[in-house]
């Protein structure tokens, strides 16, 4: 029987697989992490401690490890400010899609009601942010309610705090600790055959049809590119499915949404019926509002982003596979190959505009930082990517290859995350090259997890992008009609500050000298950081694009100012308009 709740704790975390927790020790916190002292470590059988240099850090690491591997993950804080950091991080898992058991500390259970030093009410300040979260304030309710949490969190795929008062961690344990099966969810969600039967005929009775998929297909990849096929419809896709869909997809028409590229808006607006599969995209202005069905496993996505002629509660593999029998061929390619056409004609369009002379421009081209990244990147890399415009060149640059994986704040959208989460990586992924596309502004929030990276010695690059400016806000102010003011401060020496915490650093301001730079980093074992000057004044609009387009970028209905797109995309646009038959009338 474990000595201690702390004790009991760690025993029921090492039953569940769980090998580290990511965190910042105090006060409240310390029967746990004595605890963690005493389990021997990972390798004796025990638990790891990850220190980091701020929770928040700790709890984005802790989503990308849970996004990566699909187990759960765990962090922790102290009472009162270490809890309250964490929240930024809890967040981001929670809209994820991340299984992570949060432990918040709390002040002496005696103390709790009376203002003590540090007192909030985590029971209460995470409630928005997980899906099970609960205040443990006698040893008799330990382990079923730590179970409970962890159950809950795979289950739901978000977090799940557990609440516990540092006196209570340090009390003997009232029962034995025994042994529980934690499942993780494995099974699928049947659709109802009456509605595939109706799907079938929505599509049947559609002249067109176009597919937009999310995240929600990463196992259905081949269901429905064969319901493309047997269609003719072209595929747009979310960013959250790009890296399922976007590789070696003849049907390929790039993607929609403020980072959108290619002919996914014109496809979607202009078909007799839009196919949403397994996303629940959530710009409602680039839904055209009418004709779309849905299929998602979740019922409670269903309809909300736009109003729909047909819903499907279903896994979207199992349905697509009870559906193909009953849709019937689709020979007029017209609307699929014209779409191919123009999704190629704009990805050229924007390739020319972005890769003349940039061996020659000062500062560097952010477009070119991402393009020859990856060039050099090896084909089961991990890249995170921070909010705002590194998330524009990951969306437009790195090319899924079906082993890559993008990591990012991409629901929550909090800056800051491209480092933590790189943390999570490495430590989860040893051996498997993690690279974090870091902006500078993101960077600075959490610079002092470039002290975590050296620390623990893990094997990562960080490249920055460093133009001295918060470039998506500028952008967001331009658009709106408002003179960017406050964004713009200089690029900080980042190599030095690098270099000064212990990592292999180099700048390049010469683009010339970027692909040497970038290999040295990523050949180097250990962590490094490229520090890139890049052009402040590249946004993410390209040249082309009429200034009355750009006045409407903010407006719900208005077209995807930010078309175009750009890297390897034009190479499969290029090889799939090769496929087209060529018809002299058409």
């Amino acid at each position: 029987m474990a000595s201690t709740v702390a004790d009991q704790l760690i025993e029921v975390l090492v039953q569940a697989g769980v090998r580290r927790i990511y965190g910042l020790v105090g006060d409240s916190l310390n029967p746990i992490v004595d605890a963690v002292r005493r389990s021997g470590g990972a390798a004796a059988g025990g638990i790891d401690w990850i220190h980091v240099h701020n929770e928040e850090a700790g709890a984005l690491a802790a989503a990308a490890e849970a996004q990566l591997t699909g187990t759960l993950a765990v962090c922790a804080g102290s009472c009162g400010p270490g809890n309250t950091h964490l929240i930024q991080g809890l967040y981001d898992a929670h809209r994820s899609g991340a299984p992570v058991l949060a432990i918040a500390s709390h002040i002496p259970s005696t103390q709790i009601g009376t203002q003590y030093f540090q007192e909030t009410h985590p029971e209460r300040l995470f409630v928005e942010c997980s899906s099970w979260c609960e205040l443990i304030s006698r040893p008799e309710q330990m382990p079923r309610l730590q179970r409970i949490a962890m159950q809950t969190a795979l289950a739901d795929r978000g977090v799940s705090v557990l609440v516990l008062p540092g006196d209570v961690t340090a009390l003997p344990a009232a029962h034995d600790t025994g042994r529980g099966d934690l499942v993780a969810p494995s099974s699928v969600v049947t659709p109802a055959p009456d509605r595939v039967e109706a799907l079938a005929e929505h599509i049947n009775r559609a002249g067109t049809v176009t597919l937009f998929v999310g995240a929600g297909v990463r196992e259905a990849r081949d269901e429905v590119l064969a319901l493309a096929e047997r269609v003719a419809a072209p595929v747009g896709h979310s960013l959250g499915g790009k890296e399922w869909m976007q590789y070696d997809n003849p049907y390929d028409v790039g993607m929609s949404g403020l980072l959108g590229y290619g002919a996914c808006f014109e496809a979607s607006h202009e078909a007799d019926l839009l196919v949403l599969l397994g996303t629940d995209f959530p710009y409602d202005g680039f839904l055209p509002q009418a004709h779309t069905v849905q299929v998602d496993r979740d019922a409670r996505h269903l309809g909300r982003r736009t109003v729909l002629d047909l819903g499907v509660e279903g896994d979207v593999g199992v349905t697509l596979r009870t559906l193909l029998p009953l849709v019937t061929e689709k020979t007029d390619r017209t609307f699929l190959d014209r779409m191919l056409r123009h999704h190629a004609d704009a990805l050229e369009h924007v390739v020319e505009a972005y890769t003349q002379r940039v061996e020659d421009h000062r500062p560097v081209h952010p477009e070119y930082v991402a393009s020859v990244l990856d060039d050099e990147l090896a084909d089961d890399a991990v890249v995170t990517v921070d909010t705002g415009m590194c998330n524009v060149w990951a969306a437009r640059y790195i090319t899924p290859t079906g082993r890559r994986r993008i990591v990012g704040s991409f629901r929550h959208g909090t800056m800051a995350c491209a480092l933590p989460h790189a943390i999570g990586a490495a430590v989860s992924q040893p051996g498997r090259q993690v690279v974090s596309m870091s902006g500078d502004g993101g960077l600075t929030m959490l610079m002092g997890e470039l002290l975590t990276a050296a620390e623990h010695d893990l094997d990562l690059t960080v490249v920055a992008f460093n133009n001295g400016s918060l470039g998506m806000i500028r952008l967001e102010m331009m658009v709106a009609g408002f003179p960017s003011f406050q964004t713009d401060h200089g690029p900080a020496d980042l190599g030095a500050i690098a270099a000064a915490a212990g990592l292999h650093a180099a700048t390049v301001e010469d683009p010339a000298d970027l692909r040497g730079a970038l290999r040295a980093a990523l050949d180097h074992r250990g962590p490094s950081l490229v520090d890139v000057r890049t052009d402040p004044n590249a946004l993410s609009i390209p040249p082309h694009i009429a200034a009355e387009q750009v006045r409407g970028f903010m407006l719900a209905g208005m077209r995807t100012v930010l078309s175009g797109g750009v890297g390897k995309m034009v190479d499969l646009a290029r090889s799939n308009l090769r496929s087209i038959p060529r018809h002299p009338l058409r």
